[in-house]
């Protein structure tokens, strides 16, 4: 499987669509999968003219988690998933979650790591670790940082399986659509997020993860302190001059948001 294509990114408008592409596995996070992920999320994060990532699967399965096959003979992957679940959650830019499937374990913590979340209504979700015998370790990172604690709680010591309306209310998922309207919210949370200015939006990203800390005067502090900056940042100058004149800033298509989703 080393040579074979796990993982394939389509440039669609403004965002790079990677798609999760292992059917003989449900798309399960084999070493060879998550190396061409990481290498997939690192060279779109790098170009300039993508804006927004998707991060989607193919097929009827979002991602069944680890590769359980894998596991049992002891193959350790040269990049392992806390590399990517990084990736995504300190990339520069907004990842948005295409959940066309089902998602257990490891690929729950893929949604919970991206920025924005939608997926299907009727999709089977579940935390089903502690009934093969592990624990929700890993991905708790980005989880426990998305999720209602309560809800969290519940799901991850009782591993049972639950639907994307239950996922919304829970925090896992921003969105809760039905089947034939996946592609139409994808494309435009990535035609809202692509009217957002690069340097802008990865700020946003930090402060987002960052706040609240420990200690409130200081929050207040560092915050004045990246206001301070972005207002004399060329990026502000640009946008508060385009509002002014009543056109689009420098970073906006003047075609406007193109698609983002409808991958495979």
């Amino acid at each position: 499987m080393a040579d074979q294509e796990l993982v394939h990114v389509d440039h669609r408008g403004p965002a790079a669509v990677v798609t999760l592409d292992s059917p003989h596995n449900r798309n399960a996070l084999s070493a060879a999968l998550l190396e061409q992920l990481h290498s997939a999320l690192r060279q779109t994060m790098g170009q300039p003219a993508v804006r927004v990532l998707v991060l989607t699967g193919a097929g009827p399965v979002f991602c069944s988690g680890a590769d359980l096959k894998e596991e049992r003979t002891g193959v350790r992957p040269v990049v392992n998933l806390p590399e990517v679940l990084t990736l995504i959650m300190e990339g520069p830019k907004p990842v948005v979650a295409r959940v066309n499937g089902a998602a257990r374990a490891g690929g729950l913590g893929l949604v919970a790591a991206c920025d924005l979340a939608v997926g299907l209504a009727g999709a089977t979700f579940g935390f089903s670790e502690v009934r093969i015998g592990v624990a929700p370790a890993i991905i708790a990172v980005p989880v426990l940082r998305r999720m209602d604690r309560r809800a969290a709680r519940e799901l991850f010591l009782t591993g049972e399986q639950f639907d994307g309306v239950r996922a919304r209310e829970a925090g896992l998922l921003d969105r809760a659509v039905a089947d034939d309207e996946l592609d139409e919210t994808v494309d435009a949370l990535v035609g809202q997020l692509s009217r957002g200015a690069p340097e802008a939006l990865d700020i946003t990203k930090q402060l987002l993860r960052d706040i609240p800390g420990a200690d409130l005067q200081e929050d207040l502090r560092r915050m004045a302190e990246v206001s301070a900056e972005r207002f004399l940042s060329a990026e502000a100058r640009e946008g508060i001059a385009a509002l002014l004149d009543k056109r689009l800033p420098a970073w906006v298509s003047p075609a406007g948001a193109p698609t983002g989703g409808g991958a495979a």
